[in-house]
Formats: structure tokens, sequence, C-alpha cells
């Protein structure tokens, strides 16, 4: 019985002090989030986030399907090349409409204890110099928004 006992308190004891060793800070659900003004917006191109050459892939990928289903023997064969390649062409001229750039806007705010924030990030509207805003995130993921 004692040594049950002892046990529990050990492993206690272990949880414990593993707990009270953890370091503090942020857990990866939790979001940094700073307050401070806009000093400066600018209108910039934000490149698209279409992967280039999957039209082409995909556009390839199903000109060979449907080819495959024309014909047999050599005749099929051809099918298969040919449609391969139109498909190809053609899902890459599709894809090149949705690859023009986004319209951004890079915003420097000055957070409340001096420091200047450069973030670059799709056009809010909502957003004007000498407005109070937070900043939300960090990294590559930080966003402005209106406070």
């Amino acid at each position: 019985m004692f040594q049950k006992i002892s046990s529990y308190l050990s492993a206690f004891a272990l949880a414990l002090f593993l707990t009270a060793c953890a370091a503090p800070g942020m857990q990866p659900e939790q979001m940094e989030i700073r307050s401070g003004v806009i000093e400066q917006i600018t209108l910039v191109q934000l490149p698209s986030n279409h992967h280039m050459g999957v039209g082409a892939i995909v556009g390839g990928v199903a000109g060979l399907g449907i080819g495959s289903l024309i014909g047999g023997g050599t005749g099929r064969d051809v099918a298969m090349v040919l449609g391969a390649v139109g498909g190809a062409l053609v899902g890459n001229e599709v894809q090149k409409k949705y690859e023009q750039p986004v319209q951004g806007q890079q915003i420097i705010v000055r957070v409340a204890n001096g420091v200047l924030v450069s973030l670059t990030q799709p056009v809010n509207p909502g957003l004007r110099q000498g407005q109070r805003v937070y900043v939300e995130g960090s990294g590559e993921n930080a966003r402005v928004v209106p406070r």
C-alpha cells in the first residue's frame, strides 16, 4: 500500500516539475496582437498564388485520358500523344488567366513601443494613414486590421 501511494506521489511530483519547467510564451493556437498607428500605406502588386505549370500538367493528363478513348493500336497512341500535347497547351492558356498579379498594400505601422513594423497584404479599403490598428500574428501570417 505504501509503495502504491509512493508511486502516485512520485508521478504527481514529476508532472508538477515538468509543468513548472515548461517555457512560457505563445502556444501554437495563440496569436500575437499588437496595437499601433499606420504611418504609411503604399500600393504594390502581389504575385499570383497559383503554381506555375499546374494548368499544363492537368490539361496534359486530361488530354492523354481523352486520347486513350479514341481508336485502337497505333491510331490510339497518336491520339493519346496529340491529346496530351493539346491538353497541355490549353491548360497552360487557361492558367495564364489566373496568374495576374493581385493588388496589395505595404503598410508601415508604428506599434505601441515605438518600433516600425512593415507588412504586405491584399488591399483592405478600410485602412488609412493615421488610423489606429491591430497587427495580428507574426511573420508571413501577420495582418493589419482596423482597431
